[in-house]
């Protein structure tokens, strides 16, 4: 149990995918974890992983004298806070101003330290609204003059995770799967739980840093999705279709499940080689390893991407 004297960390979206399994491993470490959350309802409920272990924290970027407050005393935060895409008020822009009272919010707090969870390969000059988005946060981080790590992840897989879930849905389900374009970009899968010990190593390390999250194995997404679907034994026809035929189609299934499969953001984000890093890997567990033992799994039900994250009864 931690010692009631030891200053805190603070996980953003524990109650969510990535932020879970970081307030986990700290928990395990001993560490006092609270999280700041747009759910804290969920605390002390049959919902919550962490059964009342962690406290919960609201989320109010409107309040930025109450997110300070809120920080004060923690030892690091653990951030993870970003949006998968734009929906109604919710815009990279907006993701991008609240990270940024956030960041002012640990400085005024007197954080000792900020761990970042990023995105491989973002940048100011991108086209692409997220990879941007990701660039100018980092870019915050750097000048506000906090001790901080950057951990780049490329394509995140492990219980819990949408988007790789949700291809193994449609190639269960669907007789024909839509491969954007030629399917020939790259993708290197890391697992959530090596992703988390980087992030909690990078907290526990005094320097600044920047350093890109990537798994073993690099596929191209033609090959990730042929692993996938043999794993959920699927007899999809997997077909080559041009991205606006892709993404066309995927918001068929969207309507059907009231949420948003894929984005052209995505799909370029992809088609740009954006998910692959030059530097080492520096997680050990491969994709097709764990799909070897998790993939009978994968799929079989759909996870929404709005129920999680955007619909107001499930935010944050």
């Amino acid at each position: 149990m931690p010692d009631a004297t030891t200053p805190p960390d603070i996980v953003t979206g524990a109650f969510g995918f990535t932020g879970r399994y970081i307030a986990q491993r700290l928990l395990d470490s001993g560490r006092p974890v609270q999280t700041l959350t747009g759910r804290p309802h969920v605390q002390g409920t049959a919902a919550d992983p962490f059964h009342g272990q962690v406290q919960a924290i609201p989320f109010d970027f409107h309040r930025p004298e109450a997110l300070a407050e809120s920080l004060r005393g923690a030892q690091t935060l653990y951030n993870t806070y970003w949006v998968r895409f734009a929906s109604g008020e919710i815009t990279f822009a907006r993701a991008v101003e609240n990270s940024r009272v956030l960041v002012r919010a640990a400085v005024e707090a007197g954080v000792n330290r900020l761990v970042h969870v990023s995105i491989t390969n973002p940048s100011v000059d991108s086209t692409l609204p997220y990879f941007r988005g990701k660039a100018l946060v980092e870019q915050a981080i750097m000048e506000s003059g906090l001790s901080y790590a950057i951990v780049r992840p490329a394509l995140v897989f492990g219980e819990g995770d949408i988007l790789l879930n949700n291809i193994a849905w449609a190639l269960r389900r669907f007789p024909v799967f839509p491969i954007a374009g030629h399917g020939q970009y790259a993708a290197q899968p890391v697992f959530v739980e090596d992703l988390a010990e980087l992030v909690v190593a990078a907290g526990n390390s005094p320097e600044d840093s920047v350093t890109d999250a990537v798994g073993p194995e690099t596929y191209t997404f033609d090959e990730l999705v042929r692993l996938v679907a043999r794993s959920v034994s699927s007899r999809s026809r997997l077909m080559h279709a041009p991205p606006a035929l892709a993404l066309s189609l995927s918001r068929m299934v969207g309507w059907m499940v009231r949420d948003v499969v894929l984005t052209r953001e995505e799909i370029e984000g992809l088609a740009a080689n954006l998910l692959v890093s030059s530097a080492p890997p520096l997680a050990a567990t491969s994709f097709s390893g764990w799909l070897d033992e998790h993939g009978r799994r994968l799929g079989l039900h759909y996870a929404s991407e709005l129920d999680r994250h955007y619909r107001m009864s499930n935010r944050g």
